[in-house]
């Protein structure tokens, strides 16, 4: 049987934050210095969900800023990613 996105995280460490809804948009972990490991969270693909339930892009980029981006629920809050491809990896 194959795991979910939170089960597989609760392995890694239970205390970890999600957001309802947003299990898709989960890329991996973040680790920095001296913090506690995080959720990631691909920014783009947060977009596009809160896009899928009726917001403009602009709609949706105000509303992830002030209730996603902008809610520090402590030092395990999760992070969002914006991806940027590395030039010279391509090709």
């Amino acid at each position: 049987m194959r795991r979910t996105i939170r089960e597989l995280l609760s392995d890694i460490d239970d205390e970890l934050l999600l957001m309802d809804g947003f299990d898709d948009c989960i890329i991996g972990i973040c680790h920095s210095f001296g913090g506690e490991p995080v959720v990631a969270y691909d920014y783009e693909k947060v977009i596009a969900q809160l896009q899928s339930h009726g917001m403009t892009y602009e709609e949706a980029v105000e509303y992830h800023d002030f209730n996603q981006a902008g809610a520090y629920v402590g030092e395990l809050t999760p992070v969002f990613i914006v991806r940027i491809e590395n030039p010279k990896s391509a090709g």
